[in-house]
């Protein structure tokens, strides 16, 4: 082999292994995420870059209360691996495209918890929730009482008044749990 083909066949080699590196560590450790929408302000941001640990979704872990947690909101199919690498943000940044099914939200609940909202004030099991990241306080909604079954938990956006979250999507399984905010 000629020297020059010897020289690009090697740079050839590095850039892949580097790919594949990214994709490994995009997949397994930690990735930048972006927040799309105004559902957590005002503690994250529109278009804000955020990072992401991405060891509880890799060990199968279960987040804090408090947690800053990106999610899949399609909870009612099952996720693969196969859909992990097809949402990695590189690829997605390939494809040009962002995923509208990936939220930030905040933890409020986990397995076996009673949240209640009552009087637009939010309690868990039986505790009122002292929440001052929130944007401002809830629009009266009508009472409504949530246990969460074992392996979810449940996801608020600190922007109560403008957020999609479990009160309408519903219970968020662990494998939806796609990292937690570093």
């Amino acid at each position: 082999m000629q020297p020059v083909m010897k020289e690009i066949w090697a740079w050839v080699r590095s850039l892949a292994a580097a790919f594949v590196l990214t994709i490994l560590i995009g997949l397994f450790v930690f990735q930048p995420t972006k927040v799309l929408g105004h559902s957590m302000d005002p503690t994250l941001h529109n278009e804000q870059r955020i990072y992401v640990s991405k060891l509880s979704h890799t060990f199968g872990y279960q987040p804090d209360y408090g947690d800053i947690v990106i999610i899949d909101s399609r909870v009612d199919r099952v996720r693969s691996f196969k859909d992990d690498v097809l949402e990695h943000p590189l690829l997605r940044w390939i494809r040009g495209d962002n995923d509208p099914n990936m939220y930030v939200k905040r933890v409020i609940g986990k397995p076996g918890d009673v949240l209640e909202l009552k009087n637009s004030k939010l309690y868990r099991n039986g505790e009122l929730l002292e929440e001052p990241y929130l944007k401002e306080a809830m629009q009266p909604e009508p009472n409504r009482k949530w246990t969460v079954p074992e392996g979810n938990i449940f996801v608020m956006g600190d922007n109560r008044n403008h957020s999609k979250d479990s009160r309408e999507i519903g219970f968020i399984p662990f494998s939806h749990i796609l990292g937690i905010k570093i």
